[in-house]
């Protein structure tokens, strides 16, 4: 369970969000992505407050591939500042985390 991780992103659209999703899991980087559309963001960009409809990504990685994903991630979205937050798995299915690490091993 230590190595494994849930990130999260948003981006702009379902296309944008497949994409990222597809090269992620393509490249081994993570074992799934979750899309969720209709997510609705306020949030404060160059001193005003905007709001904005996106997709919440859900990534199932491994701290072994963040450092990769991250970099693909932030090559393939169109934001600025993508949003990009990890945190540890702390407990879930052990075979379900295992997948994950299978999923996710070179």
């Amino acid at each position: 369970m230590d190595n494994v991780m849930l990130v999260y992103s948003t981006t702009p659209d379902l296309d944008t969000a497949k994409k990222i999703a597809q090269a992620l899991v393509g490249e081994k980087l993570a074992a799934c992505v979750g899309m969720m559309p209709g997510y609705q963001s306020v949030y404060r960009w160059q001193g005003a407050v905007l709001e904005a409809s996106e997709v919440c990504l859900m990534i199932k990685t491994t701290k072994n591939q963040f450092a990769a994903l991250s970099e693909k991630l932030v090559a393939l979205h169109p934001y600025d500042v993508p949003e990009l937050i990890a945190v540890p798995v702390t407990a879930g299915l052990p075979s379900y985390l295992q997948w994950v690490k299978d999923e996710t091993s070179a």
